[in-house]
């Protein structure tokens, strides 16, 4: 008897896996992927406070040893619940209402991994094991730092022989309706965090200090006026952009000219830019200014894309039979774990509706989760065909 997308889904949902506690979501799982047949490997990864035990649950199945070799990539872990109070049904009480089934994790992501979990099992119970392999990578890392998840477990797979040809990660990658968006690439992200300094002292005497902010104000403006444009976009992907996400002086007095002031800015941007090339830009137009400053950058992913061809007209084709709609190949959105994956084969995001992710009572629709299912067992009689 095949997996029940709906039953599964509930389970999972009763294990508050609050990144990076798992709270048994991943052994629920391996259970019932083992009664279909896969072989199960736990790699925790990382480690606590004081060193000694693993941190970071991810899991990996597999069921085959030949080629073609399609990966599934989703995570179990999820974002906090905010306050509790303000749930109608609980973030971990799973509930069905007029339709809807509500729970954290619903939509990001536990959805889309019952889904395919579903749709394995229903393809296996019908066509029997597919003619090559199928396996899931599933971190607990995901809301978290990315540090201990999905890109140790690509290690792992390397030094094993489990390399895929082709991977599927089950981000929600629609706004509005299922058919309407698949993820052929992301754009990189870059955070800067920059510092002007100065000399504190009182306000009614400046000759005696150095007032930072001016100069903090006058280095933002180098880097955010409105004529300032990074890019054009390119042929996959939109313009890139500056947000300024915080100004910080820590000042609680009215009466103090400061030591310091310190702002945060993130950049998405597109393949017009590596993050390397895009650090020298800024440190360019800040050096312009003459401002002595302190700017650090982090570089959380490069941008990346699956170019169009068999692997995504494949995916395209699933969702058309099942929803009838022909999905937009999208490079919009933030960060995801396919940025670690792209390094080692093609991938496309494919999942369900983000309208509720990260909010309180977030939902995704019976019909939504059935047909999400339906999409992505029409992907493995696509591939496997």
């Amino acid at each position: 008897m095949s997996i029940s997308v709906i039953e599964l889904l509930e389970h999972l949902i009763e294990c508050p896996s609050v990144t990076p506690k798992d709270e048994g979501a991943q052994e629920k799982l391996a259970a019932a992927l083992e009664n279909m047949g896969m072989t199960c490997h736990h790699l925790p990864f990382g480690e606590d406070e004081e060193g000694r035990n693993a941190r970071v649950p991810n899991l990996f199945a597999r069921i085959g040893s030949d080629g073609p070799h399609l990966c599934y990539a989703g995570h179990t872990d999820v974002v906090p619940p905010g306050p509790l109070d303000q749930w109608t049904y609980g973030p971990y009480n799973p509930h069905i209402e007029n339709g809807v089934l509500y729970g954290r994790g619903a939509s990001d992501m536990k959805g889309s991994v019952a889904a395919f979990a579903a749709a394995l099992s229903a393809y296996i119970e019908e066509h029997g094991a597919p003619k090559g392999s199928v396996s899931m990578l599933i971190t607990g890392d995901e809301e978290g730092p990315a540090l201990n998840g999905t890109i140790k477990v690509l290690e792992w797979m390397k030094e094993h022989g489990h390399i895929p040809d082709v991977a599927l990660v089950g981000e929600p990658s629609n706004p509005d309706h299922l058919g309407q968006e698949i993820k052929i690439g992301r754009r990189g992200s870059l955070t800067g965090r920059l510092t002007v300094k100065g000399k504190q002292g009182h306000v009614a005497y400046p000759k005696r200090a150095d007032n930072p902010l001016p100069r903090l104000v006058q280095a933002l403006a180098a880097l955010t006026l409105s004529q300032m444009v990074l890019d054009e976009g390119s042929k996959f992907f939109q313009p890139s952009n500056l947000e300024l996400t915080t100004i910080d002086v820590g000042n609680t007095a009215d009466n103090v000219i400061p030591e310091s002031g310190r702002a945060v800015f993130n950049i998405r941007f597109n393949d017009n830019w590596t993050g390397e090339k895009l650090d020298k830009h800024l440190r360019t137009l800040l050096d312009e200014t003459g401002i002595d400053y302190d700017l650090k950058t982090t570089v959380g992913g490069e941008s990346f894309l699956t170019r169009p061809g068999p692997w995504t007209d494949i995916v395209q084709k699933a969702v058309k039979d099942v929803t009838g709609k022909t999905p937009t190949p999208s490079t919009t959105g933030g960060t995801s774990d396919a940025r670690f994956i792209t390094n080692y084969c093609p991938v496309v995001e494919c999942g369900a509706i983000n309208a509720t992710i990260h909010q309180i009572d977030e939902n995704a629709t019976v019909e939504d989760l059935e047909n999400l299912t339906a999409i992505y067992k029409r992907i493995l009689e696509l591939y496997f065909a």
